[in-house]
């Protein structure tokens, strides 16, 4: 996917403050927003600036981004030590092999486990929304997704990653991202069934399925 990088994606630097943020946030909102009757109106790319804006307004998750941006996945990141060539090639295989089996393999597998529910969850409920049962039901799918997000939080955050798996963690981090938002959105669509938390929850589900599959073809290539 082209523009993941929300700096890119808002037009702003890595250094920008969160008023530079926000104001980059509004101009961008004005010009693309599909109801601003602009002759620019874009709804994927308002979907894109809001899914940027989302990150970077919130200092705790741009702070996690910026260290996936510089090759890194949690604060366990350290500086490394001189190793002799040998004992360094050795170490980076072990550390990438390690980072496949605790990170990569347990993310990839709960992303997939929530995006692949979403249609038939959606389709069950669309029989009659306003059932008491499917609309239980289809929360019970929400709180689930949230649980296994975390899960998949928990092993993404768990060691930091390899610096020539730094693009395919940040597909994780932003496909993760983008899932969180989703479900949100479509918690908001139980409580008052406006279609418009609908949609945009489910375009933020194929956002995510789309960085999913970027990141397993990337892996593929520099495996």
């Amino acid at each position: 996917m082209e523009n993941v990088d929300p700096y890119r994606v808002l037009g702003v630097k890595s250094t920008a403050t969160q008023e530079e943020v926000k104001r980059a946030y509004r101009q961008l909102a004005k010009r693309f927003h599909p109801d601003s009757h602009s002759k620019m109106a874009d709804h994927d790319r308002i979907a894109q600036v809001n899914a940027a804006y989302e990150v970077l307004s919130d200092r705790r998750r741009r702070q996690n981004y910026d260290q996936v941006r510089r090759g890194q996945s949690g604060p366990q990141a350290r500086t490394a030590q001189p190793h002799r060539p040998s004992q360094v090639s050795r170490d980076t295989d072990s550390h990438l092999q390690d980072w496949l089996q605790r990170v990569y393999g347990p993310v990839n597998r709960e992303l997939a486990q929530v995006i692949s529910q979403l249609k038939p969850e959606i389709a069950q409920l669309a029989a009659d929304p306003f059932d008491d049962q499917l609309m239980e039901d289809f929360q019970t799918y929400l709180d689930n997704c949230r649980v296994t997000l975390e899960s998949a939080q928990t092993s993404f955050r768990s060691m930091p990653n390899p610096a020539n798996m730094a693009g395919i963690a940040a597909h994780l981090y932003y496909c993760l991202s983008h899932l969180e938002d989703g479900v949100e959105e479509l918690e908001r669509f139980t409580l008052c069934y406006d279609d418009h938390y609908l949609n945009t929850g489910r375009e933020l589900f194929r956002i995510s399925a789309k960085l999913r599959c970027e990141a397993q073809e990337a892996i593929k290539v520099v495996l």
